[in-house]
Parts: C-alpha cells; sequence; structure tokens
C-alpha cells in the first residue's frame, strides 16, 4: 500500500545525531562554479553546479548491497545511486550536509548534496548531485561516531584512537582535530562535552571495562571499572551521558559517575537512544547471557537526573536499529509486528502504536538487512526490506504520509537536515561521540544504533563491531 505524496512545509532545524565518528585527515572536491555570493568553501566539494532552492531539502541515505542511495526525504525519490562494494556503515557528520561511511579505510565524507549558507537574518539554500569524496579520516577498524554539540568524535576500534572535530568543519581541510588514544585498543566510544571534557571508554580486544573522563588538557576527572561490556552512549539533558554495561549503566554529569544497577544479574543495555530534549534515555534490555540470540520485548528508560531505570514491557520484540527518539524526547521503538511503539519517557507508559509495515523476524545474522527507524524533522522513517520499500510517518498524528518502493533491499539509513552547521566556539578543548549504536547494535546509532558483542552471546552485538568494508 502505497499512501500518495503530500506537499509539506517543514521547518527544519540541524541535525545533532548521538552517532560515533572517527576522522584523521582528509581533502577532496571536485571543482565547481560558485553562485554569486556563495561560499566558495561550502560549494567546491559538489560534483555540478550547485541550484539554489527555496527551502531547505532534506535527504535520506540508505545502503544496500553494492552501493548508497541518496533520497530526498520528502518525496523519497532517488536523487543518486553510489556504487560501492562491501558492507557499508552510515554515520551522521552533525554539519547538516555530509555523513561519514564506515569503509574498510575509514571513515569516507559523503557528500548529500544539499546545504544552507548564513546570510544576515536569513539562510540561502542549494542542492547538488550528491558525491562520495575522497576525504577519508582513516582508521583500521572505523567504528563509534558520536556527534554531540557541535562536536563530532571518532573511535577508531584497532588502535583505540579518539579524533574530535567541528562537526562543521568535517570537509575542512584547515580542520582543527584533538587527538586521544586509549591505553589498549578495544571496541569504544567517545564524546566531547560542551566544556571540552572528553568521555571515552576503557578496555582490552578481550574485556572493556569501564570509562574515563578527562578534561580539556586531557587531566583525569574521574574513572570508573564498573561496566562491564561497556557499548554504547548517549546524552540526555543537561550534558548527562550514559553508558551501556552488561549489569546496568554508568552516568556521567557533574564531574562525577554514577552506576545504575540492572534489576537483574545480567541485564545488558547495549544501544541507547538519547535526547536533550529529556533526562531519559530509552535503551535496549536483554536478560539471558546464554541466548545466542535475545529477541527482547522489554526496554530500559534511565533518568539521568534520579539514577532510576524502568523497565518497559512491549508488545513484540525489536532489534539494534529499532531506537530513536522524537524531537520532543518521545522514545520510539519499531517492533517485530511492524508497529511504531511511542512511550512517554516522564510517565514510562506506552501511548499509542502506529502500524506502519508487516509483522517481520529478526534475521540471524547482524548484517543482514532488517527493518530500520531513523527520525528527521518531526518525521520517522522506517525501511522495509522485505518489500524493497521506505515509509514517511509523521510522529505527532501518526499518519504514513508517503510510502515509496525502491529497486534495491535497504540496510541502513541516515540523514541530514540541509540546514547550516554551526560551530561552538565556547567549546575550551584543547586544541567528539558516537555512532547509533545500533548499527553497531549507533544511535547505534544508534546509531542511534550500533551495537558489536564480544561476550558471543548476541549477534546484535556483533553488529557494534562495524566490521564494514569497502
Amino acid at each position: 500500500m502505497t499512501p500518495s505524496a503530500r506537499t509539506r512545509t517543514r521547518s527544519l532545524t540541524a541535525l545533532g545525531l548521538v552517532l560515533p565518528l572517527t576522522f584523521l585527515a582528509a581533502c577532496s572536491s571536485g571543482e565547481t562554479d560558485a553562485e554569486p555570493g556563495a561560499d566558495q568553501t561550502a560549494t567546491e566539494e559538489a560534483t555540478s553546479a550547485p541550484n539554489e532552492a527555496a527551502t531547505v531539502t532534506p535527504r535520506l541515505a540508505v545502503t544496500y548491497d553494492g552501493g548508497i542511495q541518496v533520497l530526498d526525504a520528502t518525496t523519497l525519490e532517488v536523487v543518486d545511486d553510489i556504487e560501492l562494494d562491501g558492507f557499508n556503515r552510515l554515520n551522521g557528520a552533525g554539519d547538516g550536509r555530509h555523513l561519514l561511511v564506515s569503509t574498510s579505510g575509514g571513515f569516507q565524507v559523503l557528500d548529500a548534496g544539499t546545504w544552507a549558507e548564513p546570510h544576515g537574518d536569513h539562510s540561502h539554500y542549494y542542492t547538488a548531485d550528491p558525491e562520495l569524496t575522497d576525504t577519508v579520516f582513516e582508521a583500521e577498524k572505523p567504528g563509534h561516531v558520536v556527534v554531540h554539540d557541535g562536536r563530532t568524535a571518532l573511535f577508531d576500534d584497532g588502535t583505540g584512537h579518539v579524533t574530535v572535530l567541528d562537526s562543521a568543519a568535517v570537509a575542512d581541510d584547515a580542520r582543527e582535530t584533538r587527538e586521544h588514544t586509549t591505553p589498549e585498543a578495544h571496541h569504544g566510544v567517545a564524546i566531547e562535552l560542551h566544556d571540552g571534557t572528553l568521555v571515552v571508554s576503557e578496555g582490552t580486544e578481550e574485556a572493556r571495562t569501564g570509562i574515563r573522563v578527562l578534561d580539556a588538557d586531557d587531566q583525569e576527572i574521574a574513572a570508573s571499572d564498573e561496566c562491564p561490556g561497556v557499548h554504547g552512549e548517549a546524552v540526555a539533558a543537561d550534558d548527562a551521558v550514559l553508558i551501556g554495561c552488561e549489569d546496568g549503566v554508568l552516568v556521567y554529569k557533574d564531574g562525577q559517575i554514577t552506576k545504575v544497577a540492572s534489576p537483574d544479574a545480567y541485564g545488558r543495555i547495549g544501544n541507547q537512544a538519547g535526547s536533550e530534549a529529556s533526562t531519559v534515555v530509552l535503551g535496549d534490555y536483554k536478560s539471558d547471557p546464554d541466548a545466542e540470540l535475545e529477541r527482547p520485548t522489554r526496554v530500559s528508560l534511565t533518568d539521568t537526573a534520579t539514577g532510576e531505570l524502568t523497565l518497559v514491557d512491549l508488545p513484540s520484540s525489536y532489534t539494534f536499529r529499532s531506537l530513536a527518539r522524537g524531537d520532543d524526547g518521545e522514545a520510539l521503538v519499531l517492533g517485530t509486528d511492524g508497529q511504531i511503539h511511542v512511550i512517554d519517557p516522564e510517565t514510562k507508559v506506552l501511548v499509542r502504536s502506529i502500524p506502519v509495515i508487516e509483522a517481520w523476524e529478526e534475521p540471524d545474522e547482524w548484517q543482514s538487512p532488517r527493518p530500520a527507524i531513523f527520525v528527521l524533522d518531526g518525521s520517522a522513517y522506517v525501511t522495509d526490506p522485505a518489500n524493497k520499500a521506505i515509509h514517511a510517518v509523521d510522529i505527532e498524528t501518526g499518519e504514513v504520509w508517503n510510502s515509496v518502493d525502491l529497486d534495491v533491499e535497504p540496510n541502513e539509513i541516515n540523514g541530514v537536515s540541509g540546514a547550516a552547521a554551526t560551530s561552538d566556539t565556547a567549546h575550551e578543548h584543547g586544541d567528539e561521540g558516537e555512532h547509533a549504536e545500533e548499527g553497531h547494535e549507533h544511535s547505534e546509532g544508534e546509531h542511534a544504533e550500533d551495537e558489536h558483542s564480544e561476550d558471543g552471546h548476541d549477534h546484535e552485538h556483533a553488529d557494534e563491531e562495524t566490521a564494514s568494508q569497502g
């Protein structure tokens, strides 16, 4: 069933996705003719002359076996199809224009071809052909990318190296970066806060055990080793950082680390989705340490202000690509019953369920396509691999306002707002975040949806490994 698309006037703000980033060096671009008065830096990457648009033009990107398709977020029409071999991951860059593709060589910059240039009390908007640029932030094993408060942090699982930079400078050769390397390489995550504080995971290839918190001069503020199986992160209101563990979570806030224990001896929280509109973080929840592939039916809600962890029962299971947050902080879970389950983070109550696609079953292999959810400017975009389709849902009304058939089987999804990014010059950094943990189970990422597991109990955890190949 394909509801007809409707014209929508949208007020978009720059997206701050809590996702993983690890960049090192870069440069790239083609020669283009800049529009009169347009900023040359913003347009020099495009392979075609930019076109001025009347308003912002948000775009989505979906991976498939053999490439990446870039879609118009309103019409869902394919703007470009970029061939790229291997299993590739998508991470938000945080500047409203670019995405980071985790490939075998590192984080490669994808220009989605939509941006805004501020001009006094208004902005000018442009579009161009998307391009997978030659800019690559080298990494042996590109892992989590985290965007927060105008800063992007990249983590290289192969070396433990962290690179942090202004999100707005991801495509700027002259960018300044903050560099940090953990004592040992591990599947980790890092995030930088507004005052330059760096929260970074600690571990080895065999075990991840905790976090360290460093000030802008890399001096230790706090540390904890009470987090077996560290995985994923999310930021809530008031710069509260939550890190997932196999027996609860760690919360860092105001210079202190607090352990919040799960109600079960083994209560693993690995994928989280945070919102600056709420002190509550949405997380997955798995309680069977012996399961080869646990299909959980409960999610966790952790209030970073009170330290309270609440479990909420759902009418179906879900996977690492199922967690998202609405613009007002709503906790969204895409269930295997084909519905988006909406939870009020304040009352911890499931308030409604929105039917979107047919019921589905989680595949055994974490790399295999499965439905995923991504939120952009009030809409939840849901992929439907079984039917090679994508659907746009108005979170507030529950209306499926557009559905389009694709000619590929979608796997990961991410997107850009097309709005202008700003650098936070108030950062007191000496010179990062995380990627949707779901995808690596980002938010990650992730993101939010990425999540990798070292315990061998969960295929979704292996996802976090971001073993992408380009």
